[in-house]
């Protein structure tokens, strides 16, 4: 599936954020995304949520400018990725695989920790 087919449900899944102050936010206050996410559409989809956006634009704009945003989730997924059973999906249920995803998250935090 193409990244910008999954902006929508990503957005749309986030929980709500509680604050120790005032109501609990529903959506994100920012989204920061690479020139994968350049279309007119999701700009307008985005700024109707009242969801500010800094997407690279495609021929224009250099994506280096995300980076240190960007670096984070790039990391995180290469962590994820590390784990074999996980890199190539085997598993037929959803709910399977994120339950192995939960437990490499979970492995991962501990390494973190204890290092």
């Amino acid at each position: 599936m193409h990244d910008s087919l999954g902006l929508k449900p990503l957005v749309r899944g986030i929980p709500p954020i509680r604050s120790r102050r005032g109501p609990r936010r529903r959506r994100p206050a920012k989204l920061h995304a690479d020139k994968g996410y350049d279309y007119d559409h999701l700009r307008r989809w985005l700024r109707k949520r009242g969801i500010r956006h800094r997407i690279a634009r495609k021929g224009i704009e250099s994506s280096q400018r995300l980076g240190c945003h960007r670096w984070v989730v790039e990391r995180t997924v290469s962590w994820l990725a590390g784990c074999r059973r996980l890199h190539r999906r085997y598993e037929r249920k959803a709910e399977h695989f994120l339950a192995f995803v939960g437990i490499a998250a979970a492995l991962i935090s501990y390494r973190r920790l204890t290092n």
